[in-house]
């Protein structure tokens, strides 16, 4: 059994979220305890969330599961793409996740497809370097509906509603409800000056949601 084949068989018996002894996996795969014992190391460098020593077991903790799919090389390509494409033009946060992710993907696909494409996307830009250490606040004040004090480079200061980003390739832009002149505006994130939580908080309103937004815009 290749490795990555034996990798994925590993975490596939470790799903039921019980104590596995490593005798017991190396019998189930037909390996030596020592190989076991390397096996869990990678995982759990790789992000996996798995605790236990040697002589105890294994438990694979709190797992976020997702039911079995099977991907062409093409799709396997899209995945890293989108992994490449956060990686390079997301907040630091988001980037860190992509790189967890990716190893994750490479951890548990035959090597016939996690080798197909190796480091063949690579996306930057200045812009987006500009935007990345704003877009975590931004994630948030619109996912928990907190507004914001924004300056920006050649408008007023405003008081805004979060409610949406767009990646163009190179540039980042949000999409809000700015208050301060009652009506929706778009900005591009990294001519943003300065940008802070102010204490306030919103509930979606009729008329000023991102879906009225797409809605207008559809329209003309």
């Amino acid at each position: 059994m290749r490795r990555n084949d034996r990798l994925f068989e590993l975490l596939r018996l470790l799903q039921d979220g019980r104590l596995h002894r490593g005798t017991d996996l190396a019998r189930s795969l037909g390996v030596s305890t020592r190989t076991i014992w390397r096996d869990m190391a990678t995982l759990a460098d790789r992000g996996l969330p798995i605790t236990g020593e040697r002589g105890i077991g294994y438990v694979l903790r709190d797992p976020v599961t997702l039911p079995p799919v099977a991907l062409t090389k093409d799709e396997f390509e899209v995945l890293r793409l989108g992994i490449s494409l956060v990686g390079g033009a997301a907040d630091p946060v988001l980037a860190r996740a992509s790189e967890s992710l990716r190893a994750k993907i490479a951890a548990v696909s035959p090597a016939d497809v996690s080798d197909t494409g190796a480091d063949t996307f690579v996306f930057s830009s200045a812009e987006a370097a500009v935007a990345a250490p704003l877009l975590g606040l931004l994630r948030r004040a619109a996912r928990e509906h907190l507004t914001l004090a924004l300056s920006y480079r050649d408008r007023p200061p405003a008081r805004i509603r979060p409610l949406h980003l767009d990646y163009w390739g190179k540039v980042w832009t949000l999409t809000c409800w700015n208050e301060s002149i009652n009506d929706f505006s778009v900005f591009r994130v990294d001519l943003i000056k300065s940008l802070e939580l102010d204490g306030g908080a919103f509930m979606p309103e009729a008329g000023k949601t991102v879906d009225d937004y797409l809605n207008r815009i559809t329209r003309t």
